[in-house]
């Protein structure tokens, strides 16, 4: 049996989310979510997607498989967007939860004053975005530039990254990963 329970820590880590975080969003036990984390016990399917979806993710992307979407509304209000990340530093509002078989992960993300992203992140993916208010410090390996509204940027996700807002209020980013894995 595959052990998940790293890659369910990760996920939660990146999002800068407690374990009490994750179980009040997925509603699995916090105790059983530490528990998955450290692989002392293996989850049910049940459990494993409630903790994904809650994570933002789909199974298919958290075990890398690929399948057959099935109709599904291309429009989200703005009430749609599934909140994946902590409103107190970084907010990820997530567009197409419904969307089983997602091949990108496509958020609106808020940085309060001062937030930083968890150290140096590095995923099997790519990803890339536009700053719409505020101002960012991206880091990307060795290279670091602020960018302001209307800059973008896109790289390979496995080179170590990170993001800072430096403005005085919120900085705002529409950004796009894919595969969803983040």
């Amino acid at each position: 049996m595959a052990k998940v329970g790293k890659r369910v820590a990760t996920l939660r880590q990146r999002r800068m989310l407690t374990v009490r975080e994750l179980a009040a969003r997925s509603g699995i036990a916090h105790s059983t979510i530490s528990l998955i984390e450290r692989d002392k016990v293996s989850p049910s399917v049940d459990t494993l997607a409630a903790i994904v979806d809650a994570l933002g993710a789909t199974l298919t992307a958290f075990f890398g498989i690929e399948g057959v979407q099935e109709g599904i509304h291309p429009f989200y209000s703005e009430a749609d967007l599934v909140e994946i990340g902590s409103t107190e530093q970084i907010s990820y509002r997530m567009v197409g939860m419904n969307f089983a078989e997602r091949q990108m992960l496509l958020m609106m993300e808020t940085y309060q004053p001062g937030a930083v992203s968890t150290e140096a992140l590095s995923h099997k993916a790519q990803e890339g975005g536009f700053v719409l208010q505020g101002a960012v410090r991206v880091s990307v390996g060795d290279e670091v530039r602020v960018l302001k509204a209307g800059d973008g940027y896109y790289f390979d996700s496995r080179i170590p990254h990170s993001f800072e807002n430096l403005s005085d209020g919120e900085s705002k980013i529409v950004s796009a990963v894919t595969p969803p894995n983040y």
